[in-house]
This record gives C-alpha cells, structure tokens and sequence, in this order.
C-alpha cells in the first residue's frame, strides 16, 4: 500500500536527458484519491549529492541529510515501487507539498 509521505526505493530508468537516474528513494506526493484508485504515483526523487536550488528541500532520512528534488517530480507506474523505506517527517513533507504547491499556481 502506498501513502502520501511514504519513501520508496524506486527504479527510475530508462531516463532522458538532464531526468534523475538509477534506482533511488522516492517521495511519494501524490494523494489518496490519485493512487488509490490509479496505477501510478507522483513522487519526488531524493539524492544526497545534489546542489541546493528552488524547489529542493532539505530533508534528514534514514541518518543522511539530502535533497528531495521537487523540480524531478514523475508520474510513475507503481511497478517501479520496489520497497518501502519508511516515511519522511511530517514538518518535511509540509514543507515539500507547499513548495509543489507555489511551483503550480498561476
């Protein structure tokens, strides 16, 4: 089962271009009403190497500071999900939801 909030490790190939690649954890951002009725998620990749920049939030997971990269979110088949990795915290996922947010509004 998935839930908003939830990290996955997810494969992300193939890829094109400047897209995040490898197999890498995954935010999952989309809604209930999205991917409990789909077969698909949106989710953000995480890295811990990446460069800070608008729209990529700080985020400690699993003992690593990192990045979730709000500017790679993908609409993603679930079979791409391979595990569950936990969640992040609530205060992060806030954060990275209001940021998406500000992205789509006119």
């Amino acid at each position: 089962m998935v839930t908003r909030g939830d990290v996955w490790l997810t494969n992300l190939e193939p890829t094109v271009g400047s897209e995040i690649q490898k197999t890498r954890p995954c935010l999952i951002v989309s809604p209930p009403e999205m991917h409990d009725y789909l077969r698909t998620v949106l989710a953000a990749p995480m890295t811990t190497g990446g460069r800070p920049a608008p729209y990529r939030i700080p985020v400690r997971f699993r003992g690593q500071d990192g990045l979730i990269l709000g500017d790679q979110v993908r609409v993603l088949d679930k079979s791409r999900l391979i595990r569950r990795l936990g969640a992040i915290a609530p205060a992060s996922l806030a954060t990275m939801l209001d940021a998406l947010r500000r992205a789509f509004e006119p």
